[in-house]
């Protein structure tokens, strides 16, 4: 149908998918669509067997509220209002001040979610989906050089966000380059636990840079800081809670992928 829609997860099992941009499918107003679809029992009933599967540590008894009211015309409710009511992990809310914020769900209730905007469109999402996946498996049989374009392509929307947010108008080109390198650095620190600077003092008789001498894992996790820290770079946020933010996702994600079988994973490549 040529309508993008927005994918990421966090640690390499479980997908989110963004329900705003399924949405927009339906309507020009996709956070209305959502709270309508959240307005259903039937729909309630679901959210909550899922997060019952899922998640310990979900509130049933704000929950029991929610679909004791569901069905009444008075009955209102948003994902933000779900999430902080009900400690539900299933739908993710991006909130941001001023602006529409973007409601994203695990890919079981996605599909759901698209089944209720329609039918055939949920068709479209799941042969998206499935492509997807298919890639993502033979993006795991890439060789190392590859992984470094990836970098190298996240690097320049990680960029263009620092341009459109971070740099004042009036800034000299040096001062842009400098900006540029500190966010360069700050991935570093947050990775490698070092800046390019004293990894070459540490190391002067090896050639390249430290992102030259990375493993592969180690590449394919600085590609989704590099798309991560451009997101927190749009939302505003300071570059001492970003070098934290980012430090924590790393560890996450070179966990993940430790624990990931990989071996079977590029039989599929």
């Amino acid at each position: 149908k040529g309508l993008p829609i927005e994918i990421y997860t966090e640690d390499y099992q479980n997908e989110f998918i963004s329900l705003t941009d399924i949405a927009k499918y339906k309507s020009d107003e996709p956070d209305d669509v959502i709270k309508n679809w959240l307005r259903n029992k039937d729909i309630l009933e679901f959210l909550g067997l899922w997060e019952s599967l899922y998640n310990s540590d979900f509130d049933f008894t704000e929950f029991d509220k929610f679909r004791n009211q569901a069905g009444s015309n008075s009955f209102t409710i948003s994902p933000e209002k779900w999430i902080d009511s009900t400690n539900a992990i299933g739908l993710v809310s991006e909130s941001k001040p001023n602006k529409h914020g973007r409601t994203y769900a695990h890919s079981d209730i996605a599909f759901e979610f698209a089944s209720w905007v329609s039918p055939e469109f949920k068709l479209y999402v799941i042969q998206g989906y499935k492509h997807l996946k298919i890639g993502e498996n033979n993006k795991l049989s890439l060789e190392w050089n590859l992984n470094r374009e990836i970098v190298k392509i996240n690097y320049r929307l990680q960029t263009e966000a620092i341009r459109k947010n971070l740099i004042a108008p009036k800034l000299a080109p040096a001062q842009a380059r400098a900006t540029y390198s500190n966010e360069a650095d700050l991935l570093n620190v947050a990775l490698f636990g070092k800046t390019s600077e004293q990894w070459k003092t540490e190391n002067p008789d090896k050639k390249g840079g430290i992102r030259d001498h990375a493993s592969v894992d180690e590449l394919l996790v600085l590609a989704n800081m590099q798309s991560y820290n451009a997101i927190l770079i749009s939302n505003g946020v300071e570059q001492s809670k970003r070098v934290l933010a980012l430090n924590k996702f790393a560890q996450k994600q070179l966990g993940s992928i430790n624990s990931l079988d990989l071996s079977e994973l590029k039989k599929l490549g």
